[in-house]
């Protein structure tokens, strides 16, 4: 008998109990309610003076910087000037070496719903919804490169390490759901976005407050099956058997409330394995939904899918969901409108499916659905074709959620190249996004590094709520 204990070592047991440690792992991803709250500040931050509308967050994330003039923002004086000289003074310019004449919009934009929101015909089925829009075309931000830009509409900050808005939304408000994962990132099947990772990033937050991504396929999460070969029964003995040795050890340790909590929630990881599949399992759909989201096209069936999946996600008690496409598509330094069409045929359709959807289901006020990329685009041309990076101006769309619905906020100048009225920046959105979830971004913070670190940090970036983007 001694033989035969000493012959299953560590390393043995490690292996063959590997399916079930993988739960553990899971549930230090599991954001819930019992730890919101717990950081310096943030104790008032989810207890809001008012009954917010929204309880949720689904980000639609457009890698790259969409074309503000091209899709959202018409200038008739682009064409009017193609192909001239720019007559506007001097531009903040990405690659200077390429930069061009005017390049002028390719597209017509006519004005859409009773709102007479304009908008390009790319997008016929965004117009289809424009007066359930708030459509900002103001929007700047500090950076004219991606992964920096990408940083701070991400996390509010230029630098690397730092929690995304994300991280943050579910340190404040806590889990609505112990089946679920509060905050779930639907990758790209064909990769990572620019950046990776750090996008969904907790930073200095405790790492339960990090995205989980959800893969394709049918193993979405990461060691979340047990190997076929356990059965039930030993599964359920190896999980009693590391919850004792977890429990002797908080009891010697009772200051590691990262182990306390794993103990908490391993019923929980393992709940997962029944709740994922289900709420990834689109059988259940009607055929009018799935085609309403574009599944029965090959160009739209793969976003389409992602975006119902959202749906079916927040319906379940997900607070935040994230789609993110591969690489940066929206890039368009060259053969701009070519690529704009192309990337419109695959995400539009889906993208106002999911405001849709989300209307006919009563959701949409607890929601909000948010597109929107990391900058715009340069009036002129780069090369013969392209659009170069622009920091000063760029178009973003909400819906539902408390956000005023049909109008359009913000101008920029006859050329599109720089917020002129109504600006918003990035910690303004930022302000006001928490506001609508019923949190104040002043008292959102957590120690870090000798202060009380914010997403937005108002005390150095003035970010302020923008009442006129609500209801």
């Amino acid at each position: 008998m001694k033989g035969a204990f000493h012959a299953w070592g560590r390393r043995s047991f490690l292996c063959s109990a590997a399916g079930c440690l993988g739960g553990l792992a899971l549930a230090d991803l599991l954001a819930v309610g019992a730890k919101a709250g717990k950081g310096t500040g943030s104790a008032s931050a989810h207890v809001p003076k008012f009954r917010p509308k929204a309880k949720a967050v689904i980000s639609l994330f457009q890698h790259g910087g969409p074309s503000q003039m091209d899709l959202f923002d018409p200038k008739p004086e682009l064409n009017r000037w193609h192909g001239k000289p720019y007559p506007g003074g001097s531009l903040e310019i990405h690659f200077d070496k390429q930069a061009g004449n005017v390049l002028g919009a390719p597209y017509r934009f006519q004005p859409r719903g009773q709102c007479g929101m304009g908008l390009s015909e790319l997008l016929p089925h965004t117009a289809g919804i424009a007066d359930d829009l708030t459509l900002i075309r103001s929007m700047t931000t500090g950076s004219v490169d991606h992964e920096s830009a990408l940083r701070i509409i991400h996390t509010g900050r230029f630098l690397a390490g730092l929690p995304s808005m994300g991280s943050w939304i579910i340190y404040g408000l806590g889990a609505e759901t112990e089946n679920l994962p509060s905050y779930v990132v639907l990758s790209d099947p064909g990769g990572l976005p620019v950046d990776g990772e750090r996008n969904w990033s907790a930073g200095f937050l405790p790492a339960v407050y990090q995205g989980t991504p959800f893969r394709s396929g049918p193993s979405p999460v990461f060691n979340l099956h047990t190997p076929d070969h356990f059965t039930e029964v030993s599964r359920r003995q190896q999980l009693d058997f590391l919850k004792r040795i977890n429990a002797r050890h908080a009891a010697r340790f009772p200051e590691n409330t990262e182990m306390t909590a794993r103990i908490a929630h391993l019923e929980t990881a393992a709940r997962m394995q029944t709740s994922v599949p289900e709420a990834l399992d689109l059988r259940g759909e009607s055929e009018a939904t799935r085609r309403m989201y574009g599944l029965d096209r090959p160009e739209t069936e793969d976003y389409g899918r992602r975006c119902l999946l959202a749906r079916r996600l927040v319906e379940r008690g997900v607070r935040y969901v994230q789609l993110f496409m591969s690489g940066q598509p929206w890039d368009t330094h060259d053969k701009n409108a070519e690529r704009l069409k192309g990337l419109c045929a695959r995400t539009d359709q889906p993208s106002a499916a999911l405001v849709r959807d989300l209307k006919q289901r009563g959701m949409l006020d607890s929601t909000i659905v948010l597109w929107t990329g990391e900058f715009g685009r340069l009036p002129v041309s780069q090369g013969k074709d392209g659009r170069d990076h622009n920091r000063h101006a760029f178009s973003l769309w909400l819906a539902g959620g408390g956000f005023k619905a049909g109008q359009v906020v913000g101008a920029t100048d006859d050329f599109g190249y720089r917020a002129v009225d109504q600006i918003v920046s990035v910690h303004d959105l930022h302000a006001t996004l928490l506001h609508a979830l019923g949190l104040d971004h002043r008292n959102l913070h957590y120690p870090h590094e000798g202060r009380d670190t914010s997403l937005t940090d108002a005390e150095v970036t003035h970010a302020q709520v923008v009442p006129g983007l609500l209801a």
